[in-house]
């Protein structure tokens, strides 16, 4: 196969978001069934709750869909994707801290990701709970970098902050969070 046969995955989708755009349900389908793994993977390292994240997703698929008119093109798809998730996940944080409820202090470990032995996923549950009390870009940067695999560059986009900065947050972090395990 050569390079010029290869499918690109990014034309791919701007074809699905101009026929989602253009009124086309199955193509929104498309783009929903593509992007909810990853928009549920990123609510629920947000949140450390299944449930909770579960409902954040839903509510980004709902956003998504009278959000989509306005998607420009200037970032790629996901990292908009991305970042309505985030907000997503920011209100109902906001929501809960209204509602006087706290964020569940002992992460879920996600049904597909299944821990070698107990003290793995003691030690993993530990270190994500131990990130979400971090500030919020802390928290933003640390997850989209080591939980999403992220660069810098493409953290520093989906953030809307340069990437300096996002590598400052990191270390930041990394500082803090040595203090608390």
């Amino acid at each position: 196969m050569t390079a010029a046969s290869t499918p690109d995955p990014s034309a791919f989708t701007e074809a699905l978001v101009r026929r989602a755009q253009n009124g086309d349900a199955e193509a929104f389908a498309e783009l929903i069934e593509d992007q909810y793994d990853r928009i549920f993977r990123t609510a629920w390292r947000w949140c450390g709750n299944a449930h909770d994240a579960e409902d954040i997703a839903q509510d980004v698929c709902v956003r998504l869909g009278s959000a989509l008119a306005s998607f420009d093109g200037r970032s790629a798809f996901s990292s908009w994707v991305y970042r309505i998730t985030l907000n997503m996940v920011r209100d109902w944080q906001r929501a809960g801290r209204r509602r006087g409820a706290h964020v569940d202090a002992y992460a879920e470990i996600a049904p597909t990701e299944e821990a070698p032995n107990q003290e793995d996923a003691t030690t993993s549950t530990q270190l994500w709970a131990a990130v979400r009390t971090l500030p919020e870009k802390q928290r933003d940067a640390v997850l989209l970098v080591y939980a999403e695999e992220m660069s810098h560059a493409q953290a520093a986009e989906i953030m809307g902050i340069k990437e300096a900065t996002v590598s400052f947050h990191v270390h930041e972090a990394r500082k803090t969070l040595r203090g608390l395990l």
